[in-house]
């Protein structure tokens, strides 16, 4: 497993402090946040998915913890959009460069407004995807913020 990802690459470029760590990604997993937390010993509440989603049909992406929904409503809002809705798949990995299981927030081919859940950004440190599937990031959610410019808000 490679350890130089576009995220890996982005997150050096914006002086963000990260350790890796690996785990084997099952690719038959239903929940894959879920999956990882039990992989990595760590709480789900500490392990971040990111979804990627559409708000009045423009992409957006999303961060919050493994073991929580997102309120399409709430994202809405904190979007400033009438309403919002989960990407395809396939659309997903066409505009992130990444496959779903594998996506991370940093290092996306194109650049798009990022909401992080308010619980997922007052942790003092947490896992995010790293760019490939088994592979993650340990960092502080406030270093997401400041590096993508993320939108707090409480959206789950």
């Amino acid at each position: 497993m490679s350890k130089a990802t576009p995220a890996t690459l982005a997150l050096d470029r914006a002086g963000v402090a990260y350790t890796l760590a690996t785990y084997d990604y099952d690719p038959g997993g239903e929940r894959v946040g879920l999956q990882a937390a039990e992989a990595l010993g760590a709480p789900p509440s500490e392990v971040l998915k990111t979804l990627m989603v559409k708000a009045d049909g423009k992409p957006a992406c999303v961060v919050l913890a493994s073991d929580r929904e997102v309120s399409m409503k709430r994202l809405a809002a904190a979007l400033g959009a009438k309403s919002a809705e989960m990407m395809k798949p396939a659309d997903a990995e066409r505009l992130t460069g990444y496959r779903v299981g594998g996506v991370s927030p940093f290092g996306q081919k194109r650049s798009v407004p990022t909401v992080i859940d308010a619980d997922a950004a007052a942790l003092p440190a947490a896992f995010v995807n790293a760019g490939q599937r088994g592979l993650q990031a340990r960092l502080a959610p406030a270093d997401l913020v400041r590096a993508l410019g993320a939108v707090v808000a409480a959206i789950s």
